[in-house]
């Protein structure tokens, strides 16, 4: 009989590769003690949190923290439904309309998971005849949303806005079409060309579509992301995103204009069928969504630090994504200078995302670091120097090209 785990092999083949031995791995980081948004204790280290996309440090924002224990004590710690079911509470219902108010949309849905968001939006809004063009480099929630869905699915080559529109050319003009892309494509940190993009699927009758998971709290000068960056927002249909980043706390959402969005409670199978968010996380989203929208100042000193990160790493020699963001991946040769690299950082003190294939793009490997408002220069001068100490060492130690 055929052996249903044949084909989850990664860590044998890693075995294989002698790169297991090494006391830790990227696979099996505890972390057993958080300390602030920016340090923690992993596997018996404190060490300074450059992989956490908490990009605005708020997950101990005390207002926050004050809301979810209250949220707990008067509410308890589940709601045990669905929105469609018992778990359609005041709160919630809150902050959808807090949503659509820091986006300025007539209306907003909430999901349970930012996964959840793109799954249940993209299986729902689009059946059969329609047509989802999505970037090649989409997170595997929205390539899922679109399995998930009786749609014809077109991959388009990432940010190529003369691919998009040549796939875009050659459809039916009356069939409805959706275009997807993201504000900030998480592995290489760079932003989707979307004042072309927006124009060339408006050009084709199509809607369109952005995840901004990784460029709310980050771009725009209100955080409202990429759409409001780009003097956009008027224009885009549905804005996805996530409370797991920026917001720090977890759960997704859609926002809208269109009065259609509503039906998705009806069409959408992870609304439907998924227990609602705890009081205590609607709380907690509540109070740091407000804080985001009151203290604009928290997006320009995320912006200060990744300065320093990036051109540090910059002068550091190491090779980083196309454009300067808070998603930094600094790419490694391979596997294991990648794995030796993240170890040797562990060892200083530096705490980063080990990203291998199939998750990033082109089968590349990459040390992914996510910057952090909440970081102070003193903690951004021991990290980069933290940085060039793992970087001689792995040269020295041959697994690191210079």
């Amino acid at each position: 009989m055929a052996d249903l785990f044949d084909k989850f092999d990664f860590i044998d083949q890693i075995q294989k590769n002698h790169m297991l031995s090494l006391p830790v791995h990227p696979l099996g980081a505890r972390i057993e003690e958080i300390y602030s948004p920016t340090e923690a204790k992993i596997n018996g280290k404190r060490c300074h949190m450059l992989g956490t996309n908490n990009y605005l440090g708020l997950t101990f924002h005390e207002d926050a923290v004050a809301r979810a224990v209250a949220a707990v004590e008067t509410s308890g710690t589940g709601t045990t439904g669905s929105r469609v079911a018992n778990g359609s509470y005041a709160n919630h219902q809150d902050l959808e309309r807090d949503l659509a108010d820091f986006f300025g949309c007539k209306h907003a849905i909430l999901f349970t998971t930012g996964y959840q968001a793109n799954l249940g939006f993209i299986s729902a809004i689009a059946g059969r005849d329609d047509y989802i063009l999505i970037d090649a480099d989409s997170h595997a929630s929205i390539y899922d949303g679109c399995k998930m869905s009786d749609a014809t699915t077109i991959r388009f080559r990432h940010n190529d806005s003369q691919d998009l529109e040549r796939r875009l050319a050659r459809l039916p003009k009356d069939a409805a079409k959706l275009v997807v892309i993201e504000g900030i494509y998480s592995m290489l940190g760079d932003r989707a060309p979307l004042a072309e993009m927006t124009k060339i699927a408006k050009s084709h009758g199509a809607y369109i579509m952005v995840d901004e998971a990784h460029s709310v709290g980050v771009l725009g000068k209100n955080g409202r992301g990429l759409a409001e960056e780009c003097g956009l927002e008027d224009q885009i249909d549905f804005i996805v995103g996530t409370f797991s980043k920026s917001i720090g706390t977890i759960g997704g959402f859609c926002v809208s204009n269109h009065a259609g969005l509503e039906n998705m409670r009806f069409a959408a199978r992870p609304y439907i069928f998924t227990a609602s968010l705890p009081p205590a996380v609607v709380a907690a989203a509540r109070a740091n969504l407000a804080h985001i929208k009151n203290h604009p100042e928290l997006v320009e000193k995320l912006w200060r630090n990744t300065d320093l990160i990036y051109d540090g790493f910059q002068r550091l020699g190491l090779k980083t994504g196309p454009e300067k963001t808070p998603v930094i991946g600094v790419q490694m040769p391979d596997v294991e200078s990648g794995m030796q690299m993240w170890k040797t950082l562990l060892e200083m003190g530096v705490y980063v995302n080990m990203a291998l294939p199939p998750a990033t793009p082109n089968g590349i490997c990459l040390l992914r670091c996510s910057v952090c408002a909440a970081l102070s220069e003193e903690q951004i001068n021991i990290i980069l120097a933290g940085f060039e100490k793992a970087r001689d060492i792995c040269l020295a130690k041959g697994t690191v090209a210079a």
